[in-house]
């Protein structure tokens, strides 16, 4: 019981990297900050990501070209819409321990915020509380820049941080 508990808890990443570019995977339950055992994937709030629920994210950029990055869920509130992005740290207990969006081109200006020149992966969950999106962009991440997704409770650049999930994602080798 404790080997399945220790393996649902912590996040398991297949990486691969070259001249062609980065892929990687990686998947958690997700648990509370305060969990006995800890997780690359933190709830909020157990009403809308419930501890024990699962993300998976996955990244796939060409050497100096696209990034794709895909977002699956299951057990998250259905028929709940979520925003969800690529955030610029590591999550923590503390929800704003993630920092802000990651941005292509960084800027305080409101008008740079946006699925353009950010990393959105806004869903909704399904009947069965799962969902599913993908975003790609012709730029990829600056090395070090990008640690996490972060899960909202409203699509777009509103609601609160309802999850986190620290993700080993690549940066770019220019």
């Amino acid at each position: 019981m404790v080997a399945g508990i220790l393996a649902g808890a912590v996040a398991a990443a297949m990486l691969t990297s070259g001249v062609h570019g980065y892929e990687m995977r990686t998947d958690a339950q997700f648990a509370p900050p305060t969990a006995f055992v800890p997780s690359a994937a933190v709830t909020y709030d157990m009403a809308l990501v419930p501890a024990a629920s699962w993300i998976e994210v996955g990244q796939r950029s060409e050497e100096l070209g696209p990034t794709t990055v895909r977002l699956r869920v299951t057990g998250f509130a259905p028929g709940h819409r979520y925003g969800v992005h690529v955030h610029r740290s590591p999550c923590g207990a503390d929800p704003a321990a993630a920092g802000g969006h990651y941005q292509h081109e960084p800027s305080p200006d409101a008008q740079h915020a946006g699925a353009g020149n950010e990393v959105w992966l806004d869903f909704t969950a399904d009947a069965d509380g799962s969902g599913a999106a993908e975003a790609r962009h012709a730029w990829g991440f600056r090395r070090g820049e990008a640690s996490s997704v972060v899960i909202h409770s409203a699509p777009g650049a509103k609601g609160d941080r309802v999850g986190c999930f620290t993700v080993p994602f690549g940066g770019s080798a220019v």
